[in-house]
């Protein structure tokens, strides 16, 4: 994560922080945690911590929106996909997804789901991809008042993979050091 490292008192996050407890942006003046300091650590948290969580949000919000599994409109759509993606399918089928995924997703297994989509969309060839979107579209197009099955299709698959890429991304900055953001900005700036 980058993050800056000075705050001051025209920093959007330290008005907010100074406006929303009350406090001067020095507060306590002697010692402790002030509330310039708050601000730098509820950055630092904000940037790949709470955006992996987003992501993850983001991408079970996209799962709801598909009709329910163990429902009859659920069984069939998940019928449906199977048939319209083949093997590549079973990655996100619910009966072959462990049970209770997204459960373990609330408790931080962040990757599980991700992984699963990525591997579900890099399998399907061209005409699966095809067939899938038309599945996932018509599922999605009752409950929209915009473009046609297809369209919706198209897009749920879109965010879908853009939203899980940036989970499996989020989730290998947390692994990287100061030592590793030093080398990432010294090489850049001595491009």
């Amino acid at each position: 994560m980058i993050v800056r490292r000075f705050h001051d008192e025209h920093d959007e996050l330290v008005q907010h922080l100074v406006h929303q407890l009350n406090t001067p942006l020095d507060w306590p003046e002697a010692g402790g945690l002030n509330t310039g300091q708050v601000a730098e650590i509820a950055s630092a948290a904000a940037c790949d911590v709470s955006y992996n969580q987003a992501a993850n949000g983001h991408l079970a919000d996209l799962f709801a929106a598909l009709p329910l599994p163990g429902t009859p409109d659920g069984n069939e759509f998940w019928s449906a996909l199977g048939s319209a993606g083949g093997d590549a399918a079973l990655y996100v089928d619910p009966g072959n997804m462990g049970g209770p995924s997204f459960d373990r997703l609330a408790r931080g297994n962040e990757a599980g789901i991700a992984d699963r989509v990525l591997s579900f969309l890099a399998e399907l060839d061209d005409e699966q991809r095809d067939a899938v979107t038309r599945v996932i579209g018509d599922a999605l197009a009752p409950d929209t008042l915009v473009a046609g099955g297809r369209y919706l299709g198209q897009l749920w698959l879109r965010d879908a993979e853009t939203t899980a890429w940036h989970v499996l991304l989020a989730r290998r900055r947390l692994h990287e050091t100061q030592d590793d953001r030093k080398r990432f900005l010294e090489a850049w700036r001595n491009a």
